[in-house]
This record gives structure tokens, sequence and C-alpha cells, in this order.
């Protein structure tokens, strides 16, 4: 049984399995999931399985039990998308990067701003961070609203290289957004 590493009113954020090949095949499918992740090139099921999986996989022992979190309906136990909570680097632990890709049908229905929020509380109260941080490309403003309804400020505006060579909107650059645990706390 995979661990579960916490439930809000909807969902449940637990360890990826194997089972989660092909949720992750379909949302990391659909061009506009990707969009502003790769500019929404497809992916095999074979990458998904046997490299995108086992790399999310590896992180929560690098991470020291973080990493990358199947989100999953409370009650059906559908695969609904996943959610990034882990340092930078392993060295660092008191700075998370929050993360965050969900499958199309759940949009607009709030589950990426409710598991934002469950995170980013979860960090301050029980494991102590100083900050979480997330980032996004300056045009993908529903990535940004989440951040901003999770309690992020936005930080600053900065420029990426892209391996695959530049996506459209990457013109604008990316942003950064992120909360403290003083401002958590001054929010509460």
């Amino acid at each position: 049984m995979a661990r579960i590493f916490l439930e809000t009113a909807r969902m449940v954020l637990r360890e990826l399995t194997e089972a989660d090949a092909d949720g992750l095949f379909r949302m990391n499918n659909d061009p506009e999931v990707m969009r502003y992740l790769n500019g929404g090139l497809p992916a095999t099921f074979d990458e998904v399985r046997l490299k995108a999986l086992p790399m999310y996989r590896e992180r929560y022992d690098l991470f020291n039990g973080h990493g990358v979190w199947a989100a999953v309906d409370r009650d059906s136990h559908d695969f609904l998308g996943v959610f990034k909570f882990h340092p930078q680097t392993p060295d660092e632990s008191d700075h998370f990067e929050l993360g965050y890709r969900m499958l199309r049908s759940t949009w607009g229905g709030g589950l990426a701003t409710e598991g934002a929020r469950a995170l980013v509380d979860t960090g301050f109260t029980e494991l102590g961070l100083r900050r979480v941080w997330a980032q996004t490309m300056a045009v993908n403003t529903g990535s940004r609203r989440v951040m901003e309804k999770a309690g992020l400020r936005y930080v600053r505006t900065f420029f990426s290289e892209w391996p695959e060579g530049p996506i459209p909107g990457a013109e604008h650059g990316d942003v950064e957004y992120a909360i403290t645990r003083e401002q958590w706390l001054a929010q509460q």
C-alpha cells in the first residue's frame, strides 16, 4: 500500500505507484496540460512508465521522504494529478518547491488550489519550513492564480533556457512566487 502524505477534503496525496502509469500517461499526453511545460509535446507510455515514473519515485529517497505525490479522489481513488513538494537539492531542508499538474477534466474545480494550500500549511505546521516557492511561465495565468490563492506572492520574473527550444510564451519569461513562514503566520 502506498504511503499517504496528506489528505484534503476531496483528495488523498500519496506516493506514486506503478499503477499510476496510466493516469500519468493520460495527463502527460494532453497537449493543454503540457502546454507550459514542454509546448504540448506527446509522451509515449514507455517514456512515462520507464522514465518519468521512476524519476518521480526516486525523489522519496533523494529528498528524505518528500517528492511528487499522486493526487487521487478520496472516494473513488481515481487519479487526478500530481503535486510536487520537496527541496530543490537534498542539502536544503527548509525551502520546498511547490508544483502541480492536474488532469484537464479537473480544471476549474479548485483541486489544485486545495492541494497547494494543504501542502503550504503542512510545510509550515509540520515540516518546519521557512519558505515555499513555485514557478511557472509568466503567461500561465491559471497556475499563477493557484499560487496566489495558496498564499504565495510574486517575487520575480526571469528567463529560462529551454532544452528543446523555446515554447510559445517563453519570450515573456517565467515567474517565481513564494511565501515565508512569517508571511504565512500573518495570514492565519
